[in-house]
């Protein structure tokens, strides 16, 4: 069975999200740790942490990932990309506890800063994060828009090469992709993909995909999330890369904005699931 879910609120805690991505019918899940506009460490409680065990033992929502904070920055030398390591460290061990995976992270930017200076800053704050957190997460690159880090997967390739740690993994952004010049209109064009990966030699890293269309032209640079249909990305690239037999054994998660406005919702996961042949 196909792995489809969404990103979703945890207002009320932990277990509404199991609640919230059961109803709209999704069997796996993005969650953020705590609010993720600020330096907001969650700390949940041991009944807080059973009743989410107990209630996923019963709706088995899996795999589970945090989505971290949006002000991380790894590649930063003061008070940003340190509070970026706590926070990262200190989410990473809740997940350990919750049973998620691990987090999804946006690396950060350079900032117009020279990166052959801020690079070894940005290596260093992700080894240093692996040394503090449990062997059972995963530390989740998430590939970038809008001139942040990951934007290509040659710069992936080397970050992953270089940190050198096998709990290092890769989520792809379907609207990432789209606005960096990568589609998959045909399977011809996903193959060419893969090619590249396994060439790179980042093939075997990827955990999960995020599946947004996109509000920008393709190849723009930009990076905003759109419905499933309602964006720049043809349905067929959808169709495409829900069916291939390299992509089966992946989670697909939803980061839209929702056909209400309110956020991943059901409308746009029944789309995703029509498209997947039987």
């Amino acid at each position: 069975m196909i792995k489809l879910g969404a990103h979703q609120s945890i207002s009320g805690g932990y277990s509404e999200a199991l609640k919230r991505i059961n109803n709209i019918g999704g069997n796996c899940l993005q969650i953020f740790s705590s609010s993720p506009r600020g330096w907001n460490f969650a700390k949940p409680t041991d009944d807080e942490i059973k009743q989410f065990l107990t209630l996923n033992s019963s709706l088995l929502i899996s795999p589970i990932y945090f989505h971290a904070s949006y002000l991380v920055n790894l590649a930063d030398d003061s008070r940003i990309g340190h509070m970026s390591k706590l926070s990262l460290i200190s989410e990473l061990n809740i997940a350990s506890k919750l049973k998620v995976k691990g987090s999804i992270i946006h690396l950060g930017s350079y900032k117009n800063e020279v990166s052959s200076i801020k690079y070894p800053v940005l290596i260093k704050n992700i080894k240093e994060i692996l040394d503090k957190i449990p062997k059972d997460t995963f530390f989740i690159i998430e590939n970038a828009g809008n001139r942040k880090i990951g934007q290509t997967l040659e710069e992936i390739s080397q970050i992953v090469k270089d940190v050198d740690n096998p709990r290092v993994k890769i989520c792809f952004d379907t609207c990432h992709l789209f606005s960096n010049g990568y589609r998959f209109n045909d399977s011809g064009e996903l193959d060419a993909f893969f090619a590249k990966l396994s060439k790179l030699k980042i093939n075997d890293l990827i955990e999960v995909w995020h599946v947004n269309d996109s509000r920008d032209e393709f190849d723009s640079g930009h990076d905003r999330h759109d419905n499933i249909g309602e964006g720049k990305i043809g349905i067929n690239e959808f169709k495409t890369l829900l069916n291939h037999p390299k992509t089966k054994k992946y989670p697909f998660i939803i980061e839209t904005p929702g056909f209400d406005g309110n956020g991943p919702d059901k409308k746009n996961l029944d789309i995703l699931k029509s498209l997947i042949s039987s």
